[in-house]
């Protein structure tokens, strides 16, 4: 038996156990031959509705449709062998009641092969969230900045600054927390705020533009790899992907060009008679 097959995959008790100890790392992933290169070096990829943004030239997360997630999250499941696949359940998929969460997150789970699903949380949610965990599913919850609900908190902007803000994104989360969430994603908030969500829950905390308190780190992989030319402040640019995939399709379109390409060794002789 190879080792990719002896792989066991990571879990959300596996996960949810890392609380204070070493750092979940974890990356976004929304097709196969990347989540195959991510899946080596990460605890968690999260299929996220950025891939409205990412991959599919969306303005906002807000377009993303159920069946978008599933296409992506097959692609996923399909390469990676270790890495707790989460998948986000997208605006309008979940919000109208627990039922229609638990039919949404049923049909992922089930179309998809994914270990968990997430979704945007308030305190509203903490019933959905209770509601899907006592029937099987592994919920990872998001509280700060929600990029469904940009157009409530107007805009991508810092959260947790304004009077009683950062207490409002604790109690979210502890209402998260306490409903069974296995992790809880803290989006764009000051590192105060992001202490205060990280002591208040036993989940572990991964955060994403909220310091290096948290319980773990996730990033949009083309912010981390310089593929598009705006980032975050909080995106680390390890690499210029972008800058690199430009040279390189420059440098083919001149030799087709100049009919350097393709030459003798890339053409295929006579069949021999």
């Amino acid at each position: 038996m190879s080792a990719q097959k002896d792989l066991k995959r990571i879990t959300a008790p596996d996960i949810r156990a890392r609380k204070g100890g070493e750092p979940v790392v974890c990356l976004t992933a929304y097709d196969a031959p990347t989540a195959a290169i991510l899946d080596r070096h990460c605890d968690l990829l999260l299929v996220g509705d950025s891939l409205g943004m990412v991959v599919h030239g969306l303005d906002t997360t807000v377009g993303v449709t159920l069946e978008m997630m599933i296409l992506h999250g097959r692609a996923v499941m399909r390469t990676s062998k270790r890495a707790l696949v989460v998948v986000d359940l997208p605006f309008g998929s979940y919000e109208e009641s627990p039922e229609a969460a638990f039919r949404s997150a049923s049909r992922v789970m089930a179309e998809t092969g994914c270990q968990a699903i997430k979704i945007e949380s308030g305190r509203f949610a903490a019933e959905t969230i209770a509601f899907l965990t006592g029937r099987g599913i592994p919920v990872m919850a998001h509280v700060g900045l929600r990029p469904q609900s940009m157009h409530m908190l107007g805009g991508f902007r810092i959260q947790g600054r304004a009077k009683g803000a950062r207490e409002a994104i604790v109690a979210d989360a502890a209402a998260a927390d306490a409903a069974g969430a296995f992790a809880i994603v803290v989006e764009k908030v000051d590192q105060a705020t992001a202490q205060a969500v990280t002591d208040a829950v036993e989940a572990p905390t991964i955060g994403i533009g909220a310091s290096n308190v948290c319980d773990g780190q996730v990033l949009v992989t083309s912010d981390m790899l310089g593929l598009i030319d705006w980032a975050p402040k909080f995106a680390k640019r390890y690499e210029t992907m972008g800058q690199r995939i430009d040279a390189a399709v420059r440098d083919y379109a001149a030799d087709v060009k100049a009919r350097r390409f393709p030459g003798p060794e890339h053409t295929y002789g006579a069949a021999r008679r």
